[in-house]
């Protein structure tokens, strides 16, 4: 694989990362939010996929972001009867977002997204190397 085959991929990695981190400040800002009314849903937790691809430019192998998922796991119930949105029992649906999980993938995403801007910055000095040593020769 050359040097831009490997800046491509990685760029792809950079990309995706930073769409996963948008979904996720989006969890973090909606986790608070609770439905309109007392028959609605809350806010529901969005995770994003990926998928592979061959990049027709370079031929390199790159991820692209597949889509946006909802996640159908349950919203938490809370307690307060006296809320807009509790129903018949008194009860308030809560977004199903754990803030302390989504930290946890802002974290890792971040990792990710610099390590592949290690290996751009990485390929651009080999090839600024490259260049250095073909012009002293």
């Amino acid at each position: 694989m050359d040097i831009t085959r490997s800046m491509a991929t990685a760029a792809s990695g950079m990309k995706v990362q930073s769409d996963r981190m948008r979904v996720i400040a989006e969890n973090i800002a909606n986790a608070g939010s609770t439905a309109v009314g007392a028959n609605g849903e809350p806010y529901r937790r969005q995770l994003v996929t990926f998928k592979d691809e061959v990049d027709k430019e370079t031929g390199a192998s790159i991820v692209v972001t597949n889509k946006t998922i909802r996640d159908r796991s349950d919203f938490r119930m809370q307690y307060n009867p006296g809320h807009p949105a509790a129903n018949a029992d008194g009860y308030v649906m809560l977004p199903n977002v754990n803030p302390l999980i989504e930290m946890t993938d802002m974290r890792e995403a971040q990792r990710a997204y610099e390590a592949n801007l290690n290996v751009i910055e990485a390929a651009r000095t080999m090839v600024s190397r490259t260049i250095d040593l073909l012009r002293r020769g």
